[in-house]
């Protein structure tokens, strides 16, 4: 081998080595200037507005969201009474996604211009009676319920504001009973908690909340509630109610994981029914 074909031959080692290292650098994700770019391009924050009875729900699939998309801050979910959230809303609260517990709630967030596209129905729910476990007071029905209430016991409802309050009027109404509630809360899970803690004898509430509570509760069935279907929407909120920074499509990935085969198999494990 000539003097000049040993100076080629290096040469030529020499650039496939540089570029075998620039290829291995940039398949390890180092010095590549798209590095620091997510995969799916999501990005900044998720503020969630909810009801308060797809807290097992939302707090999972909050959850599974930060995981698959580690470039979102995914806050807190806030939970509360579907009409105080949609108050809220309206009044200038700021968030990314809101999901009610109805779709009367809804309304108000729409007429205010404030959804980034139509809202979806997601899922559904009735309503069951709830008492202490072993149903100490006998209660199998509305008419017992309401018995219990003008014999003295503590009967608690939701508020007629909030999604649980109107169910629980229609399904009343359908009984033809009259009851008279010892409280009236803003939210389900303020129902719930009464009956947990022994502050109250029994209430209605939606029957996930039942399966939520375990041994803690019990529930009773009764005719009316198959009759009253609370059917929950969700949606991605517009520029007027997102904060700085946040991203509409952000928003509407989480809707779409809520309405995925993932998102409704959830759903139908914590005792929620399809739409």
């Amino acid at each position: 081998m000539t003097r000049t074909t040993t100076v080629r031959t290096a040469l030529v080692l020499a650039a496939l080595l540089a570029l075998t290292g620039c290829t291995s650098t940039n398949e390890a994700g180092t010095g590549s200037p798209s590095s620091s770019v997510p995969s799916d391009g999501l990005t900044g924050e998720l503020t969630i507005f909810a009801a308060a009875s797809l807290q097992p729900v939302f707090d999972e699939l909050a959850a599974t969201f930060a995981a698959d998309h580690p470039d979102v801050t995914v806050n807190p979910v806030t939970y509360d009474g579907s009409s105080t959230l949609a108050t809220q809303l309206v009044e200038g609260g700021n968030a990314d996604v809101f999901a009610s517990a109805d779709e009367k709630t809804m309304t108000p967030v729409v007429d205010a211009g404030l959804t980034a596209s139509a809202p979806t129905i997601f899922t559904t729910n009735t309503l069951q009676i709830v008492v202490a476990p072993g149903n100490p007071k006998k209660v199998t029905s509305l008419a017992d319920l309401a018995t219990l209430a003008d014999d003295g016991g503590i009967v608690v409802l939701c508020a007629a504001a909030v999604p649980c309050g109107s169910a629980s009027q229609q399904v009343l109404d359908a009984a033809k009973v009259e009851l008279k509630p010892a409280s009236e809360e803003q939210s389900v899970s303020a129902v719930l908690t009464k009956v947990v803690s022994g502050e109250a004898d029994a209430g209605l509430v939606y029957r996930t909340d039942v399966l939520k509570a375990g041994d803690d509760v019990e529930g009773v069935d009764f005719a009316e509630a198959a009759g009253v279907v609370n059917k929950y929407p969700i949606a991605a909120l517009g520029d007027d109610a997102r904060d700085d920074g946040h991203e509409v499509a952000t928003a509407q990935a989480f809707v779409d994981l809520v309405l995925s085969a993932e998102g409704q198999q959830v759903l139908a494990d914590k005792g929620f029914t399809a739409p």
